[in-house]
């Protein structure tokens, strides 16, 4: 065994042993004084049975695990995890002439713990979650362009703001592979602006893409509200899909200039669409009662760790609310969280308490989720963080 060993405490290895994927700190017996960030361990049981091999990193997840049963990681790992992540999206139907923007790796929903890779066209963004994704990213680059079907000829790195500050690693966005050469890709035969560069996340929100097409479905002759619209997915399928009108309100303004874009690009000149760089709230505040019949509210996570979930389930109540207060009779509420640390139950819970208060007739038409190129590794519950209600309110 040529890595450092960590040793769990007894018993400490069952959750392993069902392969999730994570060690905490609190389980660890013993481990060497030498070991860095980022690093590649390997993790035994309290009789020194070997139960994996990982990632270390500084912090209560202390290591991720990428292969059960073995002490090392093999040279071709990364090459055989993402094809067969590419052959999931196959199986999916997403790579088509209509579609060439998708999830390809979705962190421990596809074995790759600390990884997230975005495709849009042949663009890979690579981003990184853990140190030791950080230090492989280059390998996750080569192993990228060894996939034939993919035809990927970019691979960007884009991990400035997702790797723990405790790490000290300060890294850089920067192409890997290739350079920039066009930012437009196609999602259900529609065209969006992807800034993978300046943008949030990857650069678009890949994990909506199911769900923009629902809406659409809900959008004909409706006059519709997208809240935080970002870059204007949700308001681009609700134009496809017949809207009376279409009003997009972001507080960012770069995010308005992102939505006026995409739109223009598949609808030129179209009168229906009207921008709004304002707060989301006052929006709601200020705006007339009856005004829209179809509201989506897809907010930034309100609580992205365990010591903010009071206030982020305040901020869902409140939310919610006022678009309960406003929204039409007869009318559609698409509401989401994406904060990983509200549960399915806290979320619904603080929708119907809003729902309640606000003394309206409420039905539940869908329940929604993450995509299936976001899948969750049956093993780690955890890795489902979309939630979002369809709600007719009368």
């Amino acid at each position: 065994m040529s890595n450092k060993i960590i040793k769990l405490k007894p018993g400490k290895e069952e959750s392993l042993l069902r392969h999730h994927p994570w060690v905490f700190s609190g389980a660890i017996a013993s481990m060497p004084s030498d070991i860095e960030e980022g690093e590649e361990v390997t993790v035994t049981d309290n009789k020194g049975n070997v139960l994996g091999v990982g990632h270390y990193q500084i912090g209560s997840i202390t290591v991720r695990i990428l292969e059960f049963g073995k002490d090392s990681l093999s040279d071709d790992f990364f090459e055989r995890r993402l094809r067969s992540a590419f052959a999931l999206r196959q199986t999916l139907g997403l790579i088509r002439p209509d579609n060439n923007c998708f999830r390809l790796v979705h962190g421990e929903g596809d074995f790759l713990p600390g990884l997230v890779v975005d495709i849009y066209g042949d663009t890979a963004v690579v981003q990184a979650h853990s140190p030791g994704m950080h230090f492989a990213r280059r390998k996750v680059a080569d192993a990228l362009t060894l996939i034939p079907e993919a035809r990927i000829r970019n691979v960007y790195y884009k991990s400035e703001t997702t790797l723990p500050y405790k790490a000290h690693l300060d890294p850089e966005n920067e192409y890997l592979i290739g350079s920039y050469d066009g930012n437009i890709a196609i999602e259900n035969g529609l065209q969006f602006n992807i800034d993978w560069l300046k943008g949030q996340k990857t650069g678009f929100f890949v994990d909506q893409r199911e769900n923009r097409a629902l809406l659409e479905k809900f959008s004909k002759g409706r006059k519709v509200l997208n809240m935080f619209c970002y870059t204007g997915g949700f308001s681009v399928y609700a134009m496809r899909g017949g809207a009376l009108s279409v009003d997009s309100v972001d507080s960012s303004s770069k995010a308005v200039a992102l939505t006026d874009a995409n739109i223009d690009l598949n609808f030129p000149g179209d009168p229906r669409h009207h921008t709004h760089d304002t707060d989301a709230f006052k929006f709601l505040t200020d705006m007339k009662k009856d005004e829209y019949d179809l509201i989506i509210l897809d907010p930034p996570a309100f609580a992205k760790h365990r010591s903010a979930i009071k206030n982020g389930l305040i901020g869902y109540r409140k939310l919610n609310g006022k678009a309960f207060d406003k929204i039409k009779s007869g009318g559609i509420l698409f509401t989401f969280s994406c904060s990983q640390a509200i549960t399915k139950e806290m979320f619904r819970l603080a929708v119907f308490s809003a729902a309640a208060k606000s003394g309206r007739k409420v039905r539940i038409l869908h329940q929604l989720s993450q995509p299936a190129d976001h899948p969750v590794d049956i093993s780690h519950p955890e890795g489902e963080y979309l939630k979002g209600l369809v709600l007719y309110v009368e």
